[in-house]
This record gives structure tokens, C-alpha cells and sequence, in this order.
């Protein structure tokens, strides 16, 4: 037997020098082939002198293992999906990218100015991965929270609506939101036009806190004035607080009102507060409704139906912010067959030079 029970730290102890030799050779065969490999071929290929029954005897070990396995009867061997695992664990020598090859993948995906827009930066290194890898090149990136210049909204139905936001590379996101029942289309103008007077340079939470904060100080203001009245006896409260709102607020009678063209001007503020509490309150539901609308986006390099597929490999690298949070992923999915030891350093590279490109500058 040419095989060991024991495991080393790399899992190779488990395979004498002949076993590593010839499971070594079987997928080195597989990955530039994709053909299985028979032991009279095999014999030939190898360093030391050993007959075809002899590597016939070490294939059955290998494949008890569970590290190979026959297609066909009589035919030769290929890896299986542990033993492609088991191959890439232990054996495959990953090497830095040589200079060209970084410079390479750099003029591939490097933007001409940083107001390209991030969509054009994630396709070209899709295209890229996909060129190197015979596979699917693809990006991945979380939601992200785009610093907008322009917000519009477009009634599509009574109770839906596209939500355009502009972000400050012109990168253009498009989300169906579900409106409120009757909210009209002048109100959605009305909240578009306020958003885009408020924008400048915000996220949409930013500019979500913002209201808040905005309806906070009119809340403040109308509580102040409004006891103000009921002390004066200009006015009565009907009715419970609900929700942190103020109850319905009565006004006495026009004689009252006599008593000084000062109080009139409270009335009329009192009434101003309201209204302008109650559109705070409808521009935050809208904003919330854009906020959350789906916004996590897939980039494909090329169009495939590898994704159905079982057994497709994919090699998959993360790429972080400046904080050092995970804001996206690079990578290739494709056959088994995959060039693992060219593929993936290219595919960290690629992972490494998207954060830097994609980090705010300083």
C-alpha cells in the first residue's frame, strides 16, 4: 500500500512519494485536458520506474480515498470534487502576479477619472476575470449608501412609483417603491423638489436623519406655541396625544382673536407648524420607501448558464472600505477545469486594486 492514515498539517502525509506523484499528475492532466488519464500513459510520464499494473494498484488506493474516481469502465481516472479540494489544499504552489501582469490587470479596470461611474468600473473587471478564467467573471457589491445629487420620482401606478437617485458619479439607481395610499403626484413632485434642495452631498440616511432632526425642532416649536394659546384661553385640546403627536387643537371663537393682531399671528403660525409637521412626516415615509427599496446589484461578465450548474467552481476573493468592512467580492465562477494556480492571484489582485479604487479619497 502506498497510502498512510496519518495527516500532516498539509494533508499530504496521507499519500506516500509515489501516490503524491501520480494523484499529482491525474489532475495536472484533468485541468489541461479535461480527459482522463490511464495508467499505461501515466507510467511514461513519471520520474521514477514504475510498471502500469503498479500505478493501476496505487489508482485503487487513491480512489478508496475517494481522491479519483473511473468514468468508465476500463478507462483512465479523474479527480474528484474532494480531490480537486484535497489537489488545491495541498499541493497547488500559488505564486505572486509578476509586474505585467499586474500592470495588465490595471489598464483593464483602472477608470480614465474618478468621476467614472462604479457600475463601468465593475464591469470592465468582470470582463477582465472572465477573459483570464474561461469562466464567468463576476462583482458583487453590497447596497451602498451613494452620496446623491438628484432624487426623482415618477408615479407608475396609484400605488407604485420609480424612485430615480443620481449619485455624485453620475451612477444611476432605479427603485420601484410602494406609496402610501393617497399620496398624489404633486405631492411626490413636492417631495422631490425638497429632497433636491436639502441634498447637498448627502446619503439617504443622512438626509433621513436630517428631516428628523428638521421635524423634531417644528414639533418643539408648535408644543411651545400651542401651550402658549391654551394658557391664554385663545384655544382648548380635544382628544388624547397619540404617538408623540400633539392632540387636536380647537381654536375659541373669532372674539378671542380680537384681543391683540398678535394673537391672530400665533393662530395663523400654529396652522403653518401643523401642515409643515405633517409633510416632515410624508417626506420621511417617502425617503424610507426609497431607502429600502432593492437595492444590491450583480455584475456579469459574460453570459453563461454555468450558475444552474453543479459541480462549477467558483474562486472568490472579498474587497473591503477604508474602515476594513467587506463592501463587496471578485471573482470567477466557472467549470471545474478551472487554471487555479493563474486564476487565483489574479482574482485577489483584481479584489485588492477594487478597494482602492472604490475608497472615497482622502
Amino acid at each position: 500500500m502506498g497510502l498512510h492514515a496519518s495527516g500532516g498539517r498539509d494533508g499530504t502525509s496521507m499519500l506516500d512519494e509515489r501516490s503524491r506523484e501520480i494523484f499529482r499528475r491525474i489532475v495536472e492532466s484533468y485541468l489541461e485536458t479535461g480527459e482522463p488519464l490511464g495508467s499505461r500513459n501515466l507510467s511514461r510520464l513519471l520520474p521514477m520506474s514504475l510498471s502500469p499494473a503498479s500505478v493501476r494498484n496505487v489508482m485503487s488506493d487513491l480512489e478508496e480515498l475517494g481522491l479519483i474516481y473511473s468514468p468508465h469502465v476500463s478507462a483512465g481516472r479523474l479527480p474528484t470534487q474532494s480531490g480537486l479540494r484535497f489537489f488545491v489544499d495541498a499541493f497547488m504552489q500559488v505564486g505572486d502576479l509578476s509586474v505585467a501582469e499586474q500592470e495588465s490587470i490595471e489598464r483593464q479596470i483602472r477608470p480614465l477619472d474618478r468621476a467614472q461611474p462604479m457600475e463601468s468600473l465593475m464591469t470592465e473587471a468582470s470582463r477582465m476575470l472572465s477573459g483570464v478564467s474561461r469562466g464567468a467573471g463576476i462583482v458583487i457589491t453590497a447596497k451602498s449608501d451613494t452620496v446623491l445629487k438628484h432624487v426623482e420620482f415618477i408615479r407608475l401606478e396609484p400605488t407604485k412609483a420609480l424612485a430615480i437617485l443620481v449619485g455624485d458619479h453620475n451612477q444611476v439607481e432605479n427603485r420601484i417603491i410602494d406609496l402610501p395610499a393617497g399620496v398624489t403626484s404633486s405631492q411626490l413632485t413636492e417631495a422631490a423638489n425638497f429632497l433636491n434642495a436639502h441634498l447637498a452631498g448627502q446619503t439617504l440616511p443622512e438626509l433621513r436623519s436630517q428631516l428628523q432632526n428638521l421635524k423634531h425642532q417644528v414639533q418643539s416649536e408648535l408644543d411651545t406655541l400651542s401651550r402658549d394659546l391654551v394658557e391664554r384661553g385663545l384655544a382648548v385640546w380635544a382628544g388624547d396625544s397619540e404617538e408623540g403627536k400633539p392632540a387636536r387643537l380647537i381654536v375659541r371663537g373669532r372674539a378671542n382673536l380680537l384681543e391683540g393682531v398678535a394673537d391672530a399671528q400665533d393662530i395663523d403660525r400654529l396652522r403653518l407648524l401643523f401642515d409643515d409637521l405633517e409633510k416632515k412626516d410624508s417626506l420621511i415615509e417617502i425617503l424610507d420607501l426609497a431607502e429600502t427599496g432593492p437595492g444590491v446589484r450583480i455584475f456579469i461578465g459574460s453570459e453563461n448558464k454555468l450558475f444552474s450548474l453543479s459541480g462549477s467552481s467558483l474562486i472568490v476573493a472579498p474587497y473591503r472600505d477604508e474602515e476594513d468592512r467587506i463592501v463587496g467580492a471578485v471573482g470567477v465562477i466557472g467549470p471545474t477545469r478551472l487554471n487555479y494556480a493563474r486564476i487565483v492571484p489574479m482574482v485577489d489582485y483584481t479584489a485588492q486594486l477594487l478597494a482602492r479604487l472604490t475608497r472615497k479619497p482622502l
